[in-house]
């Protein structure tokens, strides 16, 4: 029979001719079974060949490496062409800077920290005799192992689970081997994932991708976000504005001032980020170190393992069972549902605003509109935004419900649930840059504001019969809704109607002067101090 039509295209032929490997004979993994040399189909985004980057001085300079690594990679057009996921095919190039936090690659390697700086650990502990301090040379060994670990290293890991089927045990094996070379190190491999079940290290791991990734890369953007819409609202504080409630004319705002509600609103959802506690467990299979107080009854090992969770930059959770619960988890993600939730209205109301003519969009050469009408300009940056934070907000609403749920002791559906808490954030990251995209190419158009505030002139009802009701003229509201509730109401007919009112001079000569143009209140003040009410340096970030 043969091939189906989609196996002859070229594409499809250049993506499954990518470069082949030969893998290391598993004999040399201590605990594997030996297998005969594999040769294995290498992913044209792990293509990269391997690097001698040394002790990285920067604490993130494994994530930028691994990018360039990605970035290097073989024929890596073809690979996005055929992903699944857009996140890392179409929108690559937007979300790749959360990769090495959140991919397969970056949970390797979480492991791998993990391993190693229990490992250290341990070796500082008096009460294990058998895993002495390790000297400065071996110390510099075992940081190396974390700082250089690269794409291909985790390649190796992965050929091991081929033998191993368990991906935690097959980062135990990797870890003797590769340590098996330091004489200090090779006397106490043994003592990789001592007295661990495979959730005390995979809790961390994901702890510590969370706090980093969403550090270093969500919280920046977000930030940039708040920032420009900050001054979105500063620079057009005093821009009148035409409201609508109801979709209906109502009274005057400025655009500033519209801008300011939502900088409000992200900053104080950016404030509580800092309320929440990554939390780590390290207590064992039930939660109970077990097997530790067997083997050495004489150590304190909660408080041990506290010391050791807190020494990652994480905070202790001393009631678990076999799993963290997760429930940090949920409020981080419910915190970031509610931010796209306030920036999807964002997205709508600008959509609206650029439909009305309220802002115009800057053109950029070379891109189209429509491909069959010439003059659109479409928004599609806001709409972009508005569809990935629907996907994003279901993704992590979906992990947010799931994750704290799990039977008895632990049952293993949070593990598939937590590859893809990278999926999540992606869309939220997306979004964020799309919605930054869409704010670039805004202008104000000021004409086209000024003509629907010169056309609604009723909107002045609501001062007009305000100021009535101080002077105590009967039935204000009444007169006003008569005079103007599916009227033509002009300039002249409201001057007319100031003018029959029996009123002081001052309050009526006050209100001859008040044009839909001038009737703002407090808009542009309050959209002018805006940035007296962010905060944008003590909130959006996880200690």
């Amino acid at each position: 029979m043969s091939a189906p039509p989609f196996l002859k295209s070229p594409a499809t032929a250049a993506f499954l001719a990518s470069p082949r490997v030969t893998a290391a004979p598993r004999a040399a993994v201590l605990g594997a079974t030996a297998q005969p040399p594999r040769r294995l189909r290498c992913s044209a985004a792990v293509g990269a060949g391997a690097r001698d980057f040394g002790v990285m001085s920067a604490p993130l300079g494994w994530a930028a490496r691994s990018v360039e690594e990605l970035e290097q990679a073989t024929d890596l057009d073809s690979f996005c062409m055929m992903a699944l996921s857009p996140l890392d095919g179409r929108y690559i190039r937007f979300i790749k800077d959360l990769m090495p936090f959140f991919s397969e690659f970056g949970l390797i390697r979480y492991r791998v920290l993990v391993e190693v700086k229990w490992l250290l650990k341990l070796s500082q502990i008096p009460e294990v005799k058998e895993v002495p301090p390790f000297s400065q040379e071996a110390q510099l060994f075992l940081d190396a192992v974390i700082q250089d670990f690269s794409i291909n290293d985790a390649k190796e890991v992965k050929q091991i689970e081929k033998i191993t089927n368990h991906d935690v045990k097959a980062v135990e094996y990797y870890l003797k081997q590769k340590c098996s070379s330091n004489p200090e190190v090779a006397k106490v491999l043994e003592f990789f994932h001592f007295g661990c079940t495979s959730e005390d290290i995979n809790n961390l791991s994901h702890a510590l991708a969370l706090k980093e990734g969403v550090n270093t890369i969500m919280f920046p953007v977000m930030i940039d976000v708040c920032s420009a819409i900050c001054s979105l609202a500063t620079e057009n504080a005093h821009v009148p504005l035409l409201s609508k409630t109801h979709g209906q004319p109502a009274s005057p705002t400025t655009l500033g001032k519209e801008m300011a509600n939502f900088a409000a609103r992200l900053s104080d959802i950016g404030k509580s980020f800092s309320e929440v506690k990554i939390l780590g467990k390290f207590a064992g299979a039930v939660g109970n170190y077990n097997a530790d107080v067997v083997a050495y009854p004489e150590i304190d090992w909660p408080k041990m393992t506290e010391e050791f969770v807190r020494s990652l930059g994480l905070e202790f959770n001393p009631y678990v069972t076999q799993i963290e619960p997760h429930d940090y988890i949920s409020k981080l993600f419910n915190l970031f549902v509610q931010f796209n939730i306030v920036l999807t209205d964002f997205d709508r109301d600008m959509w609206s605003y650029i439909s009305a003519g309220y802002f115009k969009q800057i053109a950029k050469a070379g891109e189209v509109g429509s491909s069959t009408m010439p003059h659109k300009i479409n928004p599609i940056n806001f709409e972009n935004s508005e569809g990935n934070f629907s996907v994003s907000n279901g993704l992590l609403c979906t992990l947010s419900m799931k994750l704290p749920i799990s039977r008895l002791q632990r049952d293993l559906t949070d593990s598939t649930v937590l590859r893809n808490l990278g999926v999540g954030l992606g869309h939220s990251l997306l979004a964020y840059k799309a919605t930054m995209q869409g704010i670039k190419k805004l202008e104000v158009n000021k004409v086209r504001l000024d003509e629907d505030l010169e056309q609604t002139w009723e909107v002045l009802a609501e001062p007009i019969q305000t100021v009535m009701r101080r002077y105590g003229i009967p039935e204000p509201y009444e007169k006003l809704k008569e005079m103007t509730r599916g009227q033509a109401v002009t300039k002249d007919s409201i001057r007319q109607f100031i003018e029959g009112l029996d009123l002081p001079e001052d309050a009526r000569s006050s209100l001859l002067k008040l044009t839909p143009h001038s009737y703002t209140g407090e808009a542009e003040n309050l959209a002018a101090n805006i940035w007296n009410v962010v905060d944008l340096k003590s909130g959006f970030k996880i200690k």
